[in-house]
């Protein structure tokens, strides 16, 4: 029996439902079904969106119907399994934390009883499964912040938050791609752009993949600013092997 429940979206759409709980497993599932639709697609299907617990499956209706790709889903995802995950790929992400970059640093480290040293270590300090994209483009949901870190989002959300901010929402930590109103806690910045439309692969990973965050310091960051405006950073990217 597949290990996940179709329901529907509308017309042209379905949910592949795997769970009801936010895990490792679960976006490991999701990754590794998208992966086998993309590499040997249904004829009909049209885009594949990962979400938290979901495997969302855009589908034209006068090519495949409801019923059809129902069930030509559960035979060709009927056997999956996340030991066949046997790679991972971490994204290092620069951040600047505290001073103008980081306003709230503060905010998080007097609710965490801790000093804004110790937030700064802690949220460094491993690395940050995306388990979905979405809000603006580039925008990662991350799991796994340390629950000494969660934070409520400020009482009154910012109506303009710079690119590259590092913020923490709740349970949740990630970086805002593009300039946008928001309500997280800002504790630092990047200055890499996790979208950008004129690269080859303007977002830059993708859910099933990791974020580590890397400590800079005011001058490695304009270092990294100077060289991205030259286009001759080096993104670091690790494969590591489970």
């Amino acid at each position: 029996m597949a290990g996940f429940e179709i329901t529907i979206a509308g017309d042209s759409a379905l949910n592949l439902e795997f769970s009801r709980v936010i895990t490792p497993e679960t976006s490991a599932l999701i990754r590794i079904a998208a992966q086998n639709l993309t590499d040997d697609p249904i004829p009909g299907i049209i885009e594949l969106v990962p979400t938290f617990c979901s495997l969302m499956v855009y589908y034209n209706p006068l090519r495949i119907t409801f019923d059809e790709l129902s069930s030509r889903l559960q035979g060709k995802l009927r056997d999956l399994d996340t030991a066949d995950m046997g790679i991972r790929k971490i994204v290092e992400i620069p951040v600047c934390y505290g001073g103008e970059f980081g306003p709230d640093l503060a905010n998080v480290a007097e609710h965490a009883g801790l000093s804004k040293e110790e937030v700064v270590e802690i949220h460094a300090s491993k690395d940050y499964l995306i388990d979905m994209l979405g809000f603006l483009p580039g925008f990662a949901y991350l799991g796994g912040l340390d629950p000494r870190l969660h934070t409520p989002r400020l009482a009154t959300p910012r109506t303009h938050i710079e690119p590259g901010s590092v913020g923490i929402g709740g349970g949740q930590t990630g970086v805002y791609p593009l300039s946008s109103p928001g309500g997280w806690q800002i504790i630092g910045r990047t200055p890499l752009r996790p979208y950008d439309p004129d690269r080859d692969d303007p977002i830059l990973y993708s859910a099933g993949e990791y974020i580590r965050f890397v400590p800079v310091n005011m001058d490695e960051y304009g270092a990294i600013e100077t060289q991205l405006a030259a286009n001759t950073y080096e993104y670091h990217i690790i494969i590591e092997e489970n």
